[in-house]
């Protein structure tokens, strides 16, 4: 038994420290701006940065503007499937998986093709037509993960019990979808919206092919021609994505602590 402690031990370091040596040396060497002393130069360089600011921002929007139209489509779809269609839903999983199956490289060249300028949806065409064809090639990335996160919290909840009574009670299906569905699965979207948000944060290729301002194209364009601006940018996103990553954790505690009470 100690030895086999031990072991576990010894492996769980050795992981601790596969993972952490690499950040540890990138946050050393994003201290280095100025030479012979360590500060955070480089992260001010870096926040003083227009460029930096805009990108960060227009990022931010998209994001926002994923999550919106994401827990919008996917709320409803995952509550009538549990509720009408439960014998589809192996089917609608199977659809919501085809954005981890499907390399993004092929999802934005498709959608090129289908909404380029000779289309009849010509997106590319206009900025603002680019700019919700990005959002909506957001909403395909991250339809895996937002549907699980609401098909979980949907399973905590007697969902069949709570319709039936917001029904008796005179209550419509708008009305029971938004003031009896929703709250009750608010953990399981919040859940969804942060890996969504993190997702579209450090997201490059579609927004490097459909030529937008967005994060992910910045960090490559700084990475190419800064020293130590690029692993400063680096920290700022590990950090703002396993922020994303605990919130999500804090949340989906809190749901299972209100399940079993």
């Amino acid at each position: 038994m100690t030895r086999g402690r031990i072991l576990a031990w010894g492996i769980m370091l050795a992981g601790t420290l596969y993972y952490l040596a690499p950040l540890i040396a990138t946050f050393e060497f994003s201290l280095r701006m100025k030479r012979g002393v360590y500060s955070f130069e480089a992260y001010r360089v870096v926040f003083s940065n227009n460029q930096f600011q805009d990108a960060f921002l227009y990022s931010v929007v998209q994001a926002l503007a994923t999550i919106v139209v994401g827990a919008a489509i996917v709320a409803p779809t995952a509550y009538f499937v549990r509720l009408r269609l439960p014998r589809l839903r192996g089917l609608v999983e199977f659809i919501t998986l085809l954005p981890l199956v499907v390399p993004a490289i092929v999802l934005v060249f498709g959608y090129i093709k289908l909404f380029s300028s000779s289309s009849y949806l010509p997106l590319t065409s206009t900025s603002l037509g680019a700019d919700a064809l990005l959002m909506f090639g957001y909403v395909a990335l991250s339809l895996p993960y937002m549907y699980r996160a609401v098909d979980s919290s949907l399973s905590t909840i007697d969902v069949r019990t709570l319709t039936e009574a917001a029904e008796s009670l005179g209550a419509g299906t708008a009305t029971i979808l938004l003031r009896v569905i929703l709250p009750n699965i608010r953990s399981g979207i919040l859940s969804g919206a942060f890996v969504s948000f993190a997702i579209v944060i450090g997201e490059f290729t579609f927004a490097s092919l459909l030529d937008r301002p967005a994060f992910g194209p910045y960090l490559q364009l700084i990475g190419a021609s800064r020293a130590y601006e690029p692993s400063a940018l680096a920290m700022m996103a590990f950090a703002l994505t396993w922020g994303c990553m605990g919130l999500m954790q804090a949340f989906s505690g809190g749901a299972h602590q209100t399940a079993k009470r």
